[in-house]
């Protein structure tokens, strides 16, 4: 350490009192001090450092670079915007200086509950779910949510001798008899609720629009001398689930709220009371730092759409935003990485600063509710908050260079989206649009997924290609309740799928099976399986690829054979397979065909479908690899 720095800091360590300024070199022993002395204030200065600037660091990572371009590291969110690989003070210059911090007056801290929910099938009673829900209130749980199939049969006097019902938080999710069901509440506990409804028939594009919002109407009129329920949840989390962006998800929510805010008021309740009785329920990705930017921009944008209709600032830091891990970003392959997801999405959430977080049990997807994934899913938010102290201060993304310009870019993207939906009639006219725009993006991401653009950690990328599965795959494809609408879903069809041929193999080990994947999905899996390939093998395969033919999956037990047929030769094949009579009316292929080996490998060689066989790898490995890079 050079002098001249040595004696700067034995300066400032003097004026800590621990000794007094010595030459460079000497390093003597701090003096005792007692328990009880109060440290004093130290003025800190380093005048010996320059100021480093934005410019400096640029040519500081282009020396790093060591002649490369600095642009390179700077990527672009699925909405357009570019996000730069470092951010500085002059961050907040171009923003007009750091926006206030996201607190809401008299706030110590980030208060919020940790709210389970709970599915309940219909015509059930819910009884089975209200028992899980108070177990879980008893071990750390601040909540329940009840996601309502059936809301008539749901057991409210039940639900009230289990969980007090002016007492505790409990929110429930309908779609249809709503003003019903509130008064069935109100009948049950006079005194009051606390928690929320989450009753969004415009978002949920439920029929007889006008019927549904005086329904809502009366819902809000019957409440609104309860401070602690709010009776109009957004349901903001179903675009989220559906694939689409955030500024998407922060546009589509608004226009929904847009609607509620011109639509229920009338002579005996006010816009004010609509803007109080309003709740955001929004889904968390991944994403780390969009995700936080993303709840902190819905805060923002809904303060600009409350001044439009004539509200002050003040009832904007009156909302409440219920926030719960997707189902969109979620895997049935290698499942247990859905703990680190919800890790990353739950910690958005709570430093983002939603009000109460619900964490899903990391195999949802393909489990009924069990014990073990239930407290891993409710220890999360209480880790967060008792060991990890997250709830110790208020939006600590406040003066972030990164997040605040996150933040700002998405409010941008976001108030520019929502004026499109209102361009277009607002919703529910604009519904249409809405879905097709979630659609688009949606298949974007399946093709990024396959290609390997896009890393699915697990599914497309680190396989494990031993995986062995404790559900049924079969009844997992089969069963209504699997969730279609996510990310991985076109890549688990193929491995679920082709992993019901393996189960037959243990039985019949010279078997073999062909499935046909379709045009859909030969498109998404064509770039995928290219990348086992050198480069100039790639372009042979794309070559023998005809537009509108089938992918088909030769299988056996020793290796694995990608072909392409036309559909009628498929059609011709699986009728030899099938043993059909050629002229037999009303057959329809089968997606999975199964025969012995040597018939299967003959009718191959018969129709000469044309292929590309995948040399040195075991049929499970060529099956992962297929998902992956």
């Amino acid at each position: 350490m050079p002098a001249a720095t040595m004696r700067a800091v034995a300066a400032v360590w003097g004026q800590c009192g621990i000794f007094s300024p010595l030459s460079a070199g000497s390093y003597p022993s701090p003096p005792r001090r007692s328990m009880s002395d109060t440290p004093r204030p130290v003025p800190v200065s380093f005048p010996e450092f320059e100021p480093v600037g934005t410019a400096a660091w640029q040519d500081r990572i282009r020396r790093d670079l060591k002649g490369a371009d600095p642009e390179a590291l700077v990527w672009t969110t699925a909405d357009g915007f570019p996000v730069q690989p470092f951010y500085h003070v002059e961050a907040l210059a171009a923003l007009g200086g750091a926006p206030q911090p996201q607190v809401r007056p008299g706030a110590t801290g980030a208060n919020w509950l940790n709210v389970p929910t709970y599915a309940v099938a219909a015509l059930s009673n819910g009884h089975a779910a209200i028992d899980r829900a108070a177990d879980a209130l008893a071990r750390g749980a601040d909540g329940a949510h009840f996601d309502l199939a059936d809301a008539a049969a749901f057991d409210v006097e039940y639900l009230h001798s289990r969980l007090p019902l002016a007492t505790t938080y409990v929110g429930y999710s309908l779609r249809i008899g709503a003003a019903e069901f509130v008064e069935r509440l109100l009948l049950t506990e006079p005194a009051g609720l606390r928690g929320f409804l989450r009753f969004d028939p415009v978002t949920d594009h439920a029929p007889d629009q006008a019927g549904q919002l005086a329904e809502l109407r009366t819902v809000l009129t019957r409440t609104r001398h309860l401070p602690d329920f709010r009776p109009l949840t957004l349901n903001g989390a179903f675009f989220a689930n559906r694939g689409g962006t955030v500024t998407q998800q922060l546009a589509f929510t608004l226009a929904a709220a847009a609607t509620y805010l011109s639509e229920l008021p009338n002579d005996t309740l006010t816009v004010a009371e609509v803007a109080a009785a309003l709740q955001v329920q929004m889904g968390l990705n991944p994403n780390y730092f969009l995700e936080i930017a993303k709840l902190r921009a819905l805060r923002r944008l809904w303060a600009t759409l409350l001044h439009a209709y004539g509200l002050p600032a003040e009832a904007a830091t009156a909302l409440r935003i219920f926030a719960g891990t997707s189902t969109w970003s979620k895997t049935t392959l290698d499942p247990h990485t859905n703990l680190l997801r919800v890790t990353t999405e739950t910690m958005a959430a709570v430093l983002g600063g939603a009000d109460a977080v619900s964490v899903a049990p990391f195999d949802s997807l393909f489990h009924d509710p069990n014990e073990f994934s239930d407290r891993l899913a409710r220890n999360l938010p209480i880790i967060l908050r008792e060991e990890s102290q997250l709830h110790r201060v208020a939006d600590p993304a406040a003066g972030s260079y990164y997040l605040e310009t996150l933040t700002d870019q998405l409010a941008q993207g976001g108030w520019s989206q929502f004026q499109h939906v209102q361009a277009q009639g607002g919703l529910p006219a604009a519904i249409g649009m809405v879905l097709q725009e979630l659609h688009k993006v949606a298949q974007e991401q399946f093709q990024r997924i396959a290609d390997g653009t896009q890393v699915v950690v697990g599914t497309n990328r680190f396989q494990n290609p031993q995986e062995q599965f404790d559900y049924n795959p079969k009844k997992l494809l089969r069963s209504r309740d699997f969730d279609s609408t996510r990310a991985a879903y076109p890549s688990e069809v193929l491995r679920l799928a082709t992993a019901l041929h393996f189960q037959r193999r243990e039985k019949k080990r010279k078997r073999a099976a062909v499935v046909m994947l379709g045009t859909h999905t030969n498109l998404l899996i064509l770039q995928s399986f290219m990348q086992l390939l050198p480069k100039e093998e790639r372009r042979a395969i794309k070559a023998s690829h005809p537009e509108g033919t089938l992918s088909v999956l030769f299988s056996t037990p020793e290796g694995a054979t990608l072909m392409y047929a036309t559909p009628e030769q498929f059609g011709q094949f699986a009728r030899v397979v099938c043993r059909v009579a050629p002229d037999e009316p009303g057959f329809v292929p089968p997606h999975l065909l199964n025969a012995d080996l040597a018939t299967m490998q003959e009718a191959v060689a018969l129709f000469g479908f044309k292929e590309f066989t995948v040399q040195g790898y075991s049929t499970d490995d060529v099956l992962a690899r297929l998902q992956g890079r």
